[in-house]
C-alpha cells in the first residue's frame, strides 16, 4: 500500500468517535467522546482541523444543519464515508500484522 494510505493515530480516534456518535457526531461531541474514552485532552481546534483534513481526503462528509431555536447556531454533522471505513479497516489490519509475534518487555 502506498505511503499516506494509512491513518495516523488521531485520525483513527476521530473516525472512531464519529462512528460511535452516529447522529450526534458534531465537532464538540467528537471532542467530548475522545476525552471520555481516551482521557486525552483534545483541543477543539485540533478536532476541527482533523475533521477538515479527513473531509478533504473523502473519509468523512459533513452536513450543516439549521440552528435550533432563536439563539442557536447552525451545527455541522459528520459521517464516516465508505472510503473512511475502508481506511480504518486497512490501518487496523496493518497494525495487527505488525504486532504479530511481538512481545514488549519492560525495561
Amino acid at each position: 500500500m502506498p505511503k499516506g494510505d494509512y491513518l495516523g493515530e488521531f485520525e483513527q480516534i476521530i473516525l472512531l468517535a464519529v462512528l460511535r456518535l452516529e447522529q450526534d457526531a458534531y465537532g464538540m461531541e467528537v471532542r467530548r467522546e475522545i476525552e471520555a474514552r481516551t482521557g486525552r485532552d483534545a483541543s477543539i481546534g485540533a478536532v476541527y482541523a482533523t475533521l477538515d483534513r479527513l473531509e478533504t481526503k473523502g473519509l468523512v462528509r459533513s452536513q450543516e444543519l439549521a440552528a435550533e431555536g432563536d439563539r442557536g447556531r447552525p451545527r455541522r454533522l459528520y459521517k464516516v464515508t465508505a472510503n473512511g471505513a475502508r481506511a480504518l479497516e486497512r490501518t487496523q489490519e496493518a497494525i495487527a500484522s505488525m504486532w504479530e509475534g511481538v512481545k514488549v518487555r519492560g525495561v
